[in-house]
């Protein structure tokens, strides 16, 4: 019996937990729901830990106002939290309180601690007399357990213009421990037509610059349904790639344009912007709280003894794309050994990481694909620069690492690509005979790019180019993964269409990879 079910979670019970809002009497018991404005953007958990987990929500009582301010006062706001055993907070066991300020958007994220390891819990929030959704979350386990097994999801790339969010209201259904996000978690573009087939508000038809802006853009996303659901029934584990900020931005520099930012002194001050908008808007500790241009994104979470789950950074301390950015057969400087992706301090961090796991599985949460992808089913090696393929040092030397270091199990999850890939990771592509090190798994896109396809004409090319490659679809959705003592199973869940509502979900293929076996099989 699924945990979900055990606690009356499947059905209706679901809907119980996402869609209740009642209220705190005088005696704290449950009371009738008040209709109304401050909740508008849900509620969230996230980085679970043993014993704790972080809580958020942003009041906004018009999260459209075009000042960015949610139609919130100049003021702080006192918001008040439950945490509970059970979905009608009967069995209460931390409850407390946090300001909600003007200068962070009238967002919170109380961290608690001291809950019990690896157990469900459910939270809401009060602000005056208008009580949130109920958000339902679990704590991961022990350090030192043994955990059977670990279910998660992971997915990426949610660009709004390009279809309905209904993969969330299918993610909010699975029966998991917690969703990793990898990043695009929005795009910075203006919205005015699209694959909706409708026209946004002309407030919406700006590309993002100011901390306004991204924050309405947040506020756009954040009043989809689906994925106000899949926050309230899951902790999410997140980061960001680069639409968070701008599309391929590197370190301080941004995307080659004609815009302002093209200054570095103007791009950090976007930057600026968007992380702060961005840590307004997840549910992330107070350790991811950015400083200005600056944040630390790289992190580690544990599953007991079963997995690590290692979060990069692959924007913040690269080096600019080699070649002018774009992608070709012909660009010597992305093969440069002193060229990087990481940075050498990020870098040194993850790889002594592999020294001190302990774990079975060790799961790297990646933004662009590490596996080379040649586009040329030819002799030459024809690649995008902007992924691992344009800082093909800083690959080798992770992956090297891991097998040097004796990483019994390493498994890289990735988004960006809009496409669903199984390959084996090598420990160096240009060696026909260099040995399968690593597995990785990259996601398609929640909506990014539209209904999707089976197969492509990217597909047929990259099967035929890339012997490392096991599986291809072009379709949109998420990964679903089970993890125990001796496999991981990773199951492409896809949807027909996302350009119209009410899609439904399928598996269009399951791999695995067997305990210290390297690369992937087909279940």
């Amino acid at each position: 019996m699924s945990r979900r079910r055990a606690l009356g979670l499947g059905g209706a019970g679901a809907a119980a937990v996402l869609l209740g809002t009642g209220a705190w009497n005088a005696a704290g018991a449950f009371a009738a729901p008040r209709a109304g404005g401050l909740f508008t953007l849900g509620v969230a958990s996230g980085d679970p830990a043993p014993d704790g987990v972080v809580l958020w929500t942003r009041l906004a009582s018009d999260p459209f106002a075009v000042d960015g301010k949610g139609g919130m006062p100049d003021r702080p706001v006192r918001v008040e939290y439950e945490v509970a055993v059970d979905e009608g907070f009967r069995g209460v066991v931390r409850r407390g309180s946090a300001v909600a300020t003007p200068q962070l958007g009238h967002s919170v994220h109380p961290e608690i601690h001291g809950l019990a390891p690896d157990r469900e819990y459910f939270y809401r929030f009060r602000a005056g007399d208008e009580l949130s959704p109920v958000g339902r979350t679990r704590t991961m386990p022990a350090p030192h357990s043994n955990p059977r097994e670990l279910n998660f999801a992971f997915a990426s790339c949610q660009a709004w213009q390009d279809g309905y969010f209904t993969a969330y209201d299918h993610i909010a259904a699975e029966d998991l421990d917690f969703v990793v996000h990898l990043g695009d978690y929005l795009y910075e573009y203006g919205v005015r037509s699209n694959r909706r087939g409708v026209v946004t508000d002309p407030r919406f038809h700006t590309e993002t610059f100011d901390l306004a802006r991204y924050r309405l853009q947040y506020s756009l996303y954040k009043t989809e349904a689906p994925l106000r659901n899949a926050h309230a029934m899951h902790p999410f584990i997140t980061t960001f790639d680069d639409h968070e900020v701008e599309n391929n931005w590197a370190g301080d520099l941004s995307q080659a344009d004609t815009e302002p930012d093209q200054d570095p002194a103007v791009f950090r001050k976007r930057r600026a912007d968007a992380f702060q908008a961005m840590y307004e808007n997840l549910p992330l500790r107070r350790a991811q709280m950015p400083t200005g241009p600056d944040i630390r994104m790289h992190r580690r979470l544990y599953y007991g003894k079963l997995a690590d789950l290692t979060m990069i950074d692959t924007r913040t301390y690269r080096d600019d794309q080699p070649c002018g950015d774009g992608g070709g057969v012909d660009c010597a400087d992305r093969f440069d050994d002193d060229r990087t992706l990481l940075g050498a301090a990020q870098r040194d961090w993850l790889v002594d990481g592999f020294s001190r796991s302990n774990a079975r599985w060790q799961i790297l949460g990646n933004q662009a694909p590490m596996g080379q992808t040649d586009r040329d089913p030819g002799p030459a090696v024809d690649v995008w620069y902007d992924p691992w393929d344009g800082y093909v040092a800083d690959r080798n030397r992770v992956l090297a690492a891991a097998q040097d270091r004796g990483v019994r199990n390493l498994v890289v999850i990735t988004g960006d690509r809009h496409q669903n890939y199984a390959w084996d990771l090598k420990r160096d592509f240009a060696d026909p005979n260099s040995p399968t090190v690593a597995t990785e798994f990259v996601g398609t896109s929640i909506t990014s790019g539209g209904d999707g396809a089976d197969m492509n004409d990217d597909g047929v090319k990259f099967m035929a180019a890339n012997p490392h490659m096991k599986f291809f679809n072009a379709q949109r959705g998420y990964v679903r993964v089970n993890v125990n003592r001796e496999r991981w199973q990773s199951d492409f869940r896809v949807l027909p269409y996302v350009q119209q509502p009410g899609a439904p979900v399928s598996t269009r293929a399951s791999f695995v990879v067997e305990d210290r076996v390297p690369g992937v099989q087909e279940a």
